[in-house]
């Protein structure tokens, strides 16, 4: 028995209909086009897209493609074209700009499926239509963030490179290929030591980078001794890191490397200069000790403590906590003199590979400003017109803010400095309180403003008993009425802790702060460095 044409009317009508719901769920729409007619259906989703009516809508698929952006026209074009080629393809796929109805551009991804009578001809074509336009300008955004990335390595004047879990080049920057003697970045794709280096070099520098992937822990400021296989032997200082995704799993490494070539054969020449290397490399094997117990103090181990010739007495004690594998917060404790310390706590804007570059160059101008370090404002103004050039030369917008301060236990004083940084909380037998919280205290951010100057401030060490410095991550804490943690709280806590062990202490103020904020979690680096002063009794 045959159904009622009316109820089969209806019965198709419901089709479509649930058809219409489903596409509007995905935000898709349908068209329809019998080929040899000038009209086309589409859904009211798609009218949507195109801004028009039902009775205004073009028909995208006939030439001249005037709805079409000039520069997607010829894709366009060719799509179409074979998909109406007698024998062509059964389904027609392309992305194009349109211009809508109300004269703006939208994204459109457009598919279709193409049916053929008995000689192959395209009878009609009907498929769906979806606004990609947000996808395409994230897209655009993640390019422009690349190509600025690439900027930046391109125009340091080192070499930058990424290796894989087997050592093997993934990116490097202009600086390491034309060193490699390739005229592009791109030749090196894919390519391992071996293939420049003799084996003495390749070797040891593999046996590095293996051991950084299977233990987590860097390797800083390695002089090597390059022996190439076409070229003659040359120099370099380098420090090489764990690359991690943004799960902290360690997907291989990189490495920032400068030519120190010119320096070592110039002191070969002459013994005084040799005698200046030696005393360079002993200084070096102290600055290596140095890294390997701040990379554990990183780790929550502690940082070794001092003792002046009368007994006065420091100790250290650190919390490194970053929310991405690449962090921008680091600090640096270097001993100054024999009696003499001083204290490094820094926040690179951002987050990922673009701070940890930063982070690597300003390690690398530490040990240029390390003649300076008694001199507190001097050794920031050093950092910040190092850390100026670097990014003009990239044609970047980058900036760190830090606070360097050196405690003197011979003299008894306290000095210090600050580049845009929330001031330490000193506590003592005045009770609590913040310095270099006033603007006439601080200078710019690092990176910020050639010539800088920053202030130099003495505090008679007297009267402090401990000194507490930290990044903003702590501070940022939010609860969840959106309400920052603030220093008056970390204040407040330091005041009530004042007696506990200086470990106790950090694990203190770490726990008040997740638990004030909202999720028990940090959503910026926190970098907490303390310093506990004791005197001889």
């Amino acid at each position: 028995m045959s159904e009622d044409p009316e109820t089969t009317e209806v019965r198709n009508k419901l089709k479509l209909e649930r058809l219409e719901l489903a596409l509007r769920a995905s935000n898709e729409g349908i068209w329809d086009w019998q080929t040899d007619r000038a009209t086309i259906y589409y859904s009211r989703r798609v009218r949507e897209f195109l801004e028009c009516g039902k009775e205004r809508a073009p028909n995208l698929f006939l030439p001249p493609y005037e709805h079409i952006w000039p520069e997607d026209r010829e894709a366009f074009e060719r799509a179409v074209s074979l998909a109406l080629l007698d024998g062509g393809p059964e389904t027609l796929a392309v992305d194009a700009r349109i211009r809508t109805g109300g004269d703006l551009l939208c994204w459109l991804r457009i598919r279709g499926t193409v049916l053929r009578n008995r000689d192959g001809k395209a009878v009609r074509i009907a498929g769906s239509m979806i606004d990609i336009s947000r996808r395409k300008a994230a897209e655009a955004a993640v390019e422009e963030e690349r190509y600025l990335l690439k900027q930046l390595i391109d125009h340091v004047p080192l070499k930058v490179y990424f290796k894989d879990l087997e050592s093997k080049f993934v990116t490097a920057n202009q600086g390491t290929a034309e060193g490699m003697g390739c005229a592009d970045s791109s030749e090196l794709t894919g390519k391992h030591d071996r293939d420049f280096f003799q084996y003495e070099h390749w070797k040891n520098a593999y046996d590095d980078e293996q051991r950084i992937i299977q233990t987590g822990n860097p390797v800083i400021d390695l002089l090597e001794h390059e022996t190439w296989q076409r070229a003659s032997e040359t120099w370099v200082i380098t420090s090489k890191f764990p690359w991690r995704d943004r799960n902290s799993a360690i997907k291989g490494t990189f490495g920032v490397s400068s030519d120190v070539t010119r320096l070592v054969l110039a002191e070969r020449e002459a013994s005084d200069l040799a005698r200046q290397l030696r005393m360079k490399n002993e200084a070096y094997e102290e600055e290596l000790l140095l890294a390997r117990e701040i990379q554990h103090a990183l780790a929550n181990e502690v940082i070794p403590a001092a003792t002046d010739g009368n007994r006065n007495h420091l100790t250290f004690g650190a919390r490194y906590i970053p929310i991405s594998g690449l962090a921008g917060d680091f600090f640096e404790v270097m001993k100054i003199g024999d009696d003499a310390y001083g204290m490094l706590i820094c926040d690179v804007m951002g987050h990922g590979v673009r701070s940890a570059l930063i982070v690597a160059m300003l390690r690398g101008l530490l040990e240029k400003q390390r003649a300076q370090s008694a001199e507190p404002g001097m050794f920031l103004q050093g950092l910040n017109d190092g850390l100026v050039a670097i990014l003009e030369r990239a044609h970047a917008t980058m900036f760190a803010t830090a606070f360097f301060g050196v405690i003197d236990l011979a003299a008894g004083t306290f000095e210090y400095a600050c580049a845009g940084h929330p001031g330490p909380i000193l506590a003592g037998k005045d009770g609590v309180r913040q310095i270099a919280c006033e603007r006439s205290e601080k200078g710019p951010g690092l990176g910020l403003i050639k010539g800088a100057c920053y202030p130099t401030h003495k505090l008679p060490l007297a009267e402090i008993d401990r000194i507490v410095l930290f990044t903003d991550g702590v501070l940022e804490a939010e609860n969840q009425s959106g309400e920052p943690f603030f220093e008056n709280r970390l204040m407040e806590i330091i005041g009530l802790k004042s007696q506990d062990p200086l470990e106790s202490l950090l694990d203190g103020i770490l726990s008040s702060v997740l638990a004030f904020s909202e999720g028990q979690r940090f959503d910026d680096d926190v970098c907490l460095l303390g310093i506990g002063i004791t005197r001889a009794t």
